[in-house]
C-alpha cells in the first residue's frame, strides 16, 4: 500500500507567510495530458482547505486532436484566496505548461512576473514545431519577463513509477498526477483527499492506483526537497470567513440538476427530462439520471424535437416536464416551445448557450441566446425567461424556474452558458425547509356549473387549469392549432385568435407581478453610472464596480434575473442614473431589450470571443465614462492603469 511520503511536510518556518489574498493557476496541455482532472483534484483540495474560489474549465471542441498542437491545447484556471471569489481571475499567476503548444496559447495571458512551469522533456525538436516555434523558448530568452521553472517532469514522472512495471505511454499518463503533487506542495494542501479519490478510482486496477500516488507523491517530495531557489516558494491561504454550515463545491451542471429536483418537489410533482446530447448541457442529463429515487425520470431521445415532445407529454400527463440543450439544439426545439405556449404547459427548458451561429463554438461560452430566447418562436409567443449568474445561482434559478412554470402554466426558459455549466464553486447546501412550497392543484372537477369543463378559463392572473388526462368527467381537447375562449375547441376565427394572443401575452406579463424588485448588487440605487448584467458577467462586473468605487467612482452594479419580462420596478431604478453601460457576451441583445422596453440610452459593452469578461476590461469600460466628465479631462481613472485593454464601446 502506498503511503504518503513526507506527510510530517517541513518545519511551519519554511511555509512563506505572504499578504496575498487570491491566486490564480492555470494547468494547461494536451488534450490527453489529464488537464481538466488535474484542474478538478486541486479546486477539491482548495475547498477542503477552507478557501473560496472560482474555476474555468477551457478546452478544444475537437474529440482528439492531434497531439502536441496548438488547438488540441486544454486548460484549466482556478482563482483561490482568502477573501470573496466570484471570477476565475484576469491573468494567471502561475503558468504550468504540459508542452510547447500549451505554453505558447497560454503564455500571454501570465501576468508580468508570473511563474511558469514547464516539462523540459516534451520540448523536443517535433513539438516545438507543431507549436510553430522556431527556437526553444525556454532557450532563447523570449520568456524573461516571467520567472521561469523548467525541468523534465516526464523522466521525474518515469521514474516514481518505474517499481510498477507500466508501459511508457501508461506512465506518462502519470505525469498529471506528478504536477499534481508539486502544485499541492506550492499551496500547502493536504494530499489525503487525493489519494482515497484514486483508490476510489482505480478500485479495479491497484496497480495504476499505486502508480497514480506515486507521481502523486514524487511531484509533492520534489518540491519538499529539491531546495531550490528562485521562484519555488510554498505559499499558505489562510481559509475565507464563511458562515458555519455545510459546504460542497458544484458546477453549473449539477446546480441547475438539483434545483430542478427541488423545483419538482416543492411542487409535489415527479419530474420528466428529456434531452439529447450537445456540449455544453449534456452534463444535466449525466447528473439526473442519478436522481431516479427522487421522482425523477430520464429519456435520452434520438433528436431534439424528440426530447421537447416527450416533455410536453409528460407535462400533459401531470409531470413536470423538463428539456435541456444549448443554442442550436434551443433553434431545432422551436416548433415544439410554440406547441407548449399554444397549449399552455408548464415546461422547464434549460439553455446552457455556447459560442454560434450554426455549430459555432461548442466548448467556449457566450450569451448570443438571448434574442433567440425572448424573440425566438414563431408568431406572437411569449415565456418567461431567468438567467443564473454563476453556478451556485443556478440551483435557485432552476427552483424559480419550476415555480413560475407550474404556478402560470407555461414554459420557461432557463439561461445559464458554457461558462456557468462547466465552472465550479463552493455551494453552502441550503435548508431544505427554508424554501416555500408552491404545490400544484390539478382541477378534479368541473369549472363549469353547466357541466362540461372549460380547460382554457382563466383565473384572475390568466392562468388556465391544469386537468391530468384521465380525471372522470375532465375529458378535454388540446394542440397546437388556436383554439376557443374557455372551451377550447379549434376555433381560429379573427376575433379568437386576437383574444387568445392577448390572453396569452397577459399571463406572461403577469408574471412580473410575481417576482421580487430588482436590487442593486453594489452601490447606490441613482448616481454618475449603472453597469447593468445578467447571466455569468456577474463575477468580473462585480469586482469591476467595487475596484472602481475604491477609487471613488460613482458607480452601480445592477444584476437581472428575470430577462422577461423584465421586474416592474427596473425602469425607474435605471433612471435614476445618468448613464447605463451593459457588458455582455453578444453584440448588445440586452442592451437592445432595455432600450427597447425602457427607452433607456443604455450603452453595449461587447465581448464574442469565447471567453468570460475579464475584471480589467470591464473596469477599464468603466473608467471611459469618467475620463469624459467635463473637469476631468485629466482622466484621474485611466485604462492604462488596468492590464487590458476595454473591449469597444459603442456609443449611440
Amino acid at each position: 500500500m502506498a503511503t504518503l511520503a513526507g506527510d510530517h511536510d517541513t518545519d511551519a518556518s519554511a511555509v512563506e507567510t505572504s499578504p496575498v489574498e487570491a491566486v490564480v493557476v492555470r494547468f494547461a496541455g494536451d488534450s490527453g495530458d489529464g488537464m481538466q482532472l488535474t484542474g478538478g483534484q486541486f479546486t477539491l483540495s482548495t475547498a477542503l482547505a477552507g478557501n473560496d474560489l472560482a474555476t474555468f474549465p477551457d478546452f478544444p471542441a475537437e474529440i482528439r486532436a492531434p497531439q502536441g498542437t496548438l488547438f488540441g491545447v486544454s486548460a484549466f484556471q482556478i482563482n483561490f484566496g482568502s477573501q470573496e471569489i466570484t471570477t476565475a481571475g484576469d491573468a494567471p499567476d502561475v503558468l504550468v505548461a504540459m508542452n510547447p503548444a500549451a505554453l505558447k496559447v497560454n503564455v500571454g495571458a501570465l501576468k508580468p512576473g508570473g511563474l511558469v512551469i514547464a516539462d523540459t522533456g516534451e520540448f523536443n525538436k517535433r513539438n516545438l514545431e507543431k507549436a510553430k516555434y522556431a527556437e526553444n523558448p525556454l532557450e532563447d530568452g523570449s520568456l524573461a519577463k516571467w520567472d521561469v521553472l523548467a525541468f523534465d517532469i516526464s523522466a521525474l514522472t518515469l521514474e516514481a513509477v518505474k517499481p510498477f512495471g507500466l508501459g511508457n505511454k501508461e506512465a506518462l499518463r502519470c505525469k498529471n498526477m506528478w504536477t499534481l503533487g508539486l502544485a499541492l506542495w506550492m499551496f500547502d494542501r493536504d494530499r489525503r483527499p487525493l489519494v482515497d479519490w484514486l483508490h476510489a478510482k482505480f478500485a479495479h486496477a491497484p496497480v495504476l492506483a499505486e502508480a497514480n500516488i506515486a507521481a502523486l507523491n514524487a511531484g509533492h517530495a520534489y518540491g519538499e526537497t529539491a531546495e531550490l531557489t528562485g521562484p519555488l516558494r510554498k505559499l499558505h491561504i489562510d481559509p475565507v470567513p464563511t458562515e458555519p454550515g455545510l459546504y460542497r463545491t458544484v458546477t453549473g451542471a449539477e446546480a441547475v440538476s438539483l434545483g430542478l429536483v427541488a423545483g419538482a418537489q416543492l411542487a409535489g410533482l415527479e419530474m420528466f427530462f428529456g434531452g439529447y446530447p450537445i456540449t455544453p448541457a449534456s452534463a444535466v442529463l449525466h447528473h439526473l439520471v442519478k436522481m431516479k429515487e427522487f421522482g425523477v425520470t430520464t429519456f435520452q431521445a434520438e433528436d431534439e424535437i424528440a426530447a421537447i415532445c416527450a416533455a410536453i407529454g409528460a407535462s400533459y400527463a401531470g409531470h413536470l416536464g423538463v428539456t435541456s440543450s444549448s443554442g442550436p439544439g434551443i433553434a431545432l426545439k422551436g416548433e415544439a416551445m410554440g406547441l407548449a405556449i399554444m397549449t399552455e404547459l408548464p415546461l422547464v427548458i434549460v439553455n446552457s448557450q455556447r459560442g454560434g451561429p450554426s455549430t459555432g463554438l461548442p466548448t467556449k461560452t457566450e450569451q448570443s441566446d438571448l434574442y433567440q430566447a425572448v424573440y425566438g418562436r414563431n408568431g406572437d409567443a411569449p415565456l418567461p425567461v431567468i438567467a443564473a449568474r454563476s453556478p451556485a445561482d443556478a440551483f435557485e434559478c432552476a427552483i424559480e424556474a419550476c415555480r413560475i412554470a407550474t404556478q402560470f402554466m407555461t414554459p420557461v426558459i432557463l439561461l445559464t452558458d458554457g461558462y456557468i455549466a462547466n465552472a465550479s464553486e463552493p455551494w453552502k447546501v441550503p435548508d431544505p425547509g427554508g424554501f416555500t412550497p408552491f404545490p400544484v392543484e390539478f382541477l378534479t372537477e368541473t369549472n363549469n356549473p353547466e357541466g362540461k369543463p372549460l380547460p382554457f378559463r382563466r383565473d384572475r392572473r390568466g392562468v388556465r387549469p391544469w386537468i391530468r388526462p384521465g380525471t372522470p368527467g375532465l375529458m378535454h381537447r388540446i394542440g397546437g392549432i388556436e383554439k376557443a375562449v374557455d372551451t377550447g375547441n379549434i376555433d381560429y376565427a379573427p376575433d379568437v385568435h386576437q383574444a387568445q394572443t392577448d390572453a396569452r401575452k397577459a399571463k406572461v406579463d403577469a408574471v412580473a407581478g410575481a417576482v421580487p424588485p430588482q436590487e442593486v448588487a453594489l452601490g447606490a440605487a441613482s448616481g454618475r453610472l449603472a453597469v447593468v448584467g445578467w447571466g455569468s458577467t456577474f463575477g468580473p462586473i462585480h469586482q469591476a464596480v467595487r475596484r472602481a468605487r475604491r477609487k471613488g467612482l460613482d458607480v452601480s452594479h445592477i444584476h437581472v434575473r428575470h430577462i422577461w419580462p423584465l421586474p416592474l420596478n427596473l425602469g425607474g431604478l435605471l433612471a435614476g442614473f445618468e448613464q447605463v453601460v451593459v457588458p455582455e457576451m453578444n453584440t448588445g441583445q440586452f442592451k437592445t431589450v432595455l432600450r427597447d422596453h425602457f427607452l433607456i440610452d443604455a450603452v453595449p459593452l461587447s465581448k464574442t470571443s469565447g471567453q468570460p469578461f475579464a475584471i480589467a476590461e470591464i473596469e477599464a469600460a468603466i473608467a471611459t465614462f469618467f475620463d469624459a466628465v467635463p473637469g476631468n479631462e485629466g482622466g484621474e481613472v485611466s485604462v492604462n492603469e488596468t492590464q487590458l485593454p476595454a473591449p469597444e464601446i459603442e456609443r449611440p
